[in-house]
């Protein structure tokens, strides 16, 4: 029987699309991608094929996962199965390089970036970019991995060549441009289907770490704005995002083969957008979308199961 195949690594983040699945009756089978065999002298399965391998799969003892997905991913391609977020969206899953380029070829504006690998290659790309104040972050990232804050050139020497430096996995830390914003937030929009769904305000007060998912709470909930007064780290906007950004971004995905994806975005202080991160392993928070009475995994879930039955049910 043909079934909706789900590639992953991480079972806290794929449990809450599982459950819709089990909800709504749809066979389904996943296949956690940390240990595996890649057969090409045999034929996949019948199904249709969903990966949401993620950039941070080392952050859990998994080091090699993405690899691995990636030759499944060349494997059930070259059988024609039908693969949604198949190797060109795990290809910029794993490399913000790649997010970049990708997006300023379809005309989408990102921060200044210069990638660097080696410590004195960070110095050096730090001077080259020219900015007051920058950021450092991973190319293989998620959960904000290595994004930290410099104001000048001597604190950035002091962090790399510290006790503190985090090596990337992939050897290339990027030096960027930060973006001030008048207000401490981000916006993220959801996109199933390579169709906009909604957007969510992301409070980043207490900082950078700002994964959606339940499971990657740090400590409560709800953060302090002033006395007596609280907000929610993820609020669901009501009139979501400009039309033709939607527009912008939706073509990009088309472009890039990825078809369900987090893209996130920051305003600066003249209003002009920029766009820093496309999340293909996207994931969703459970409160916000109570509150506004959208649920993205449900939304997925009768997606998978609409693409399953007109291949293999509608004829």
């Amino acid at each position: 029987m043909a079934k909706i195949y789900i590639l992953h690594e991480n079972d806290d983040w794929t449990v809450h699309l599982t459950n819709r699945l089990e909800e709504l009756n749809l066979p389904y089978e996943a296949w956690h991608l940390d240990k595996g065999i890649v057969d090409l002298t045999a034929e996949p399965p019948e199904g249709i094929f969903y990966n949401r391998m993620s950039a941070s799969a080392h952050t859990r003892d998994h080091r090699f996962a993405p690899e691995l997905a990636k030759g499944v991913l060349a494997w059930l391609e070259m059988h024609h199965r039908t693969v949604f977020n198949g190797s060109h969206a795990l290809n910029l899953e794993i490399s913000k390089i790649n997010q970049y380029t990708a997006l300023e070829k379809n005309g989408i504006k990102t921060p200044k970036t210069i990638g660097a690998a080696g410590r004195e290659e960070i110095i050096e790309a730090a001077k080259k970019i020219g900015e007051t104040s920058f950021i450092t972050k991973h190319n293989r990232a998620g959960k904000g991995l290595g994004v930290q804050l410099f104001h000048s050139i001597n604190a950035l020497e002091a962090y790399v060549y510290g006790p503190d430096f985090e090596e990337p996995v992939d050897g290339i830390t990027l030096i960027q441009q930060y973006i001030q914003s008048s207000e401490p937030f981000i916006t993220r929009a959801e996109f199933i289907g390579g169709k906009f769904f909604y957007a969510v305000k992301v409070d980043t007060s207490e900082g950078f770490e700002l994964c959606p998912a339940d499971a990657c709470r740090i400590d409560a909930a709800f953060c302090p704005v002033g006395e007596g007064e609280h907000r929610p780290k993820f609020e669901i906007l009501e009139d979501g995002i400009d039309p033709e950004q939607i527009d912008r971004y939706e073509t990009f995905l088309k472009d890039s083969g990825i078809d369900i994806a987090g893209i996130e975005f920051i305003r600066d202080l003249q209003g002009e957008v920029y766009t820093y991160d496309v999340n293909t392993n996207t994931n969703y928070n459970s409160e916000a979308e109570e509150t506004a009475n959208k649920y993205g995994m449900l939304e997925l879930a009768e997606f998978l199961g609409k693409a399953l039955k007109e291949k293999f049910v509608t004829k």
